[in-house]
């Protein structure tokens, strides 16, 4: 049944003339040329009976009418969000540009990760052999969010490696990693040298330390030349607000501005620099803060680059911070101060009752200006966005038909933690 549903769902989204991903930006319109464009293809999609993960399929969107294979990236999914619509707008603008892009899905429960990993591996190797005629694995990406974003380093270097992938170009864009497993640190030195790198980090960003991409972005054998690292910064434009959160790519509606300028567009580049060999793909992809690069749309912050890059927040400020025990990379953290200077001191928020049932009163820092109050689960969807008006000292929010589970809340550079209880 959850198979049909999945199916039915993508088909309503996607079937015939494929429709562009949901733009909802009432501030700033998508690029209309360059990187960042939609391309002019349309879509089409293969969805495999997958043999690694009961129940579910392994799914290739392509552009339609290709008669020889083209470049092709491959998702690795953050943990919790196995069905590709969660990332439409991503596969929808790559398959638009003329890539094919690979969406497979691992178990969230009752898998180790290194079970999780192998079924990533295993989906990706199955996909390529069974649709050589779309997949070129001579030109390969891989992209990955989350719990994906650090296991893609292992992945890919199996596919590098083992299978030769990527002869004629391959990349790594890495958005918000997680810990990364089935990665030894002489694995991640000897990465092949032709590799280009993005890392790509988000402000306000209260699950995954950056420690964690700062590690392997400084020890990943890539020459400084091919790899960047870039932090994306929130705002709010008017009543609109551009949330640099863990929750970035988009979904299947919530498309603005930072997706298109921030991700996809580099994207773009990377992938045009990597597979064709572009000068302008390079500047604007690993520019190392050349204005083609970390410019956006007038109004909106620069993107933030760097080839040195430091922490923002101390580790306190992370679910998941780099030093724990659960990182085996964890002796790799290097320095756990924060730059003051750059953001203010975490302010933790008193939330009460907690655990709760009913409803929660969240304290509220001081603030002079209106914020966005965002409440996330611990997969990093978003689960609730409230506007918080200038002089406020407290919210109430109801809970009562919440599930069962513990919620991260964060406004501005406050942060705290919920449980929510079910009688």
């Amino acid at each position: 049944m959850a198979g049909r549903i999945r199916l039915l769902l993508i088909w309503f989204f996607i079937a015939g003339v494929q429709a562009q991903a949901q733009y909802a930006d009432s501030v700033f319109p998508k690029p209309d040329s360059g990187y960042g464009a939609d391309g002019p293809y349309l879509v089409d999609r293969i969805g495999m009976v997958d043999p690694y993960f009961p129940g579910e399929e392994i799914e290739v969107f392509y552009p339609n009418g290709v008669s020889t294979p083209v470049p092709t990236i491959f998702f690795c999914h953050g943990f919790g969000g196995t069905f590709s619509y969660y990332v439409y707008g991503l596969w929808q603008f790559l398959a638009s540009k003329g890539y094919a892009f690979v969406f497979a899905p691992y178990p969230t429960t009752g898998a180790s990760i290194q079970e999780r990993y192998d079924i990533l591996l295993a989906s990706f190797r199955l996909a390529a052999r069974s649709h050589p005629e779309i997949i070129d694995t001579t030109q390969v990406g891989f992209i990955g969010h989350s719990f994906g974003g650090g296991a893609m380093f292992g992945v890919s270097k199996h596919c590098f490696t083992e299978n030769q992938w990527g002869e004629d170009g391959r990349f790594l864009f890495s958005l918000a990693p997680w810990y990364a497993y089935d990665l030894s640190p002489e694995a991640l030195t000897g990465f092949p040298t032709d590799v280009k790198l993005i890392m790509q980090v988000y402000d306000q960003d209260v699950l995954n330390d950056h420690r964690i991409a700062i590690d392997l972005f400084n020890h990943i054998g890539i020459p400084e030349a091919e790899k960047d690292y870039i932090m994306v910064r929130s705002d709010t434009i008017g009543s609109v607000p551009y949330l640099a959160e863990h929750g970035l790519p988009g979904t299947y509606q919530d498309f603005n501005a930072l997706d298109y300028y921030a991700l996809y567009r580099l994207v773009d580049a990377l992938a045009d620099y990597t597979f064709n060999g572009s000068e302008e793909g390079r500047v604007v992809a690993l520019g190392h803060g050349d204005p083609a690069q970390v410019s956006m749309p007038p109004g909106l912050s620069s993107l933030v680059e760097s080839t040195d890059p430091q922490p923002i927040y101390g580790e306190e400020h992370y679910e998941f911070p780099c030093s724990a025990l659960l990182n085996p990379r964890r002796n790799f953290c290097g320095s756990t101060t924060a730059i003051d200077q750059i953001v203010p001191r975490t302010f933790r928020l008193k939330i009460t009752p907690n655990p709760a049932r009913e409803e929660v009163q969240i304290n509220l820092p001081a603030g002079d200006r209106d914020r966005w109050l965002a409440i996330y689960d611990l997969h990093g969807l978003l689960v609730l966005r409230r506007k918080v008006n200038s002089g406020w000292e407290m919210v109430t929010i109801d809970v009562s038909d919440w599930p069962e589970q513990t919620y991260l809340i964060r406004i501005g550079s406050a942060f705290g933690k919920m449980t929510v209880l079910r009688p």
